[in-house]
């Protein structure tokens, strides 16, 4: 495993680049989606996106290519039907 005072600053920043497949020791394989100083987002796998401290996550690169990810299906949201069921108001009615 990587740790950050034990790689020069080229290596960190390419392991966290944008783009790049990564193996974390808990979630497994994942892409880092977003990277800066501060916050760094992977999408993992099985799990997931997760939002680390890029100072305190501990990563590796991972060997091959990411696999392809589908597309999530919108699913539009349903309109309950009218009933008659409930009290109907008729202006004028008693």
């Amino acid at each position: 495993m990587f740790f950050r005072h034990q790689m020069n600053l080229e290596e960190f920043l390419a392991i966290h680049a944008t783009g790049k497949y990564i193996k974390h020791f808990q979630y497994g394989c994942g892409v880092v989606t977003e990277s800066g100083e501060d916050r760094t987002t992977i999408d993992f796998d099985t799990h997931g996106i997760k939002k680390f401290v890029t100072s305190l996550m501990v990563i590796e690169a991972a060997e091959g290519d990411p696999p392809k990810r589908r597309r999530t299906k919108r699913v539009k949201a349903v309109k309950p039907a009218p009933t008659l069921s409930g009290k109907v108001f008729v202006p004028g009615a008693k």
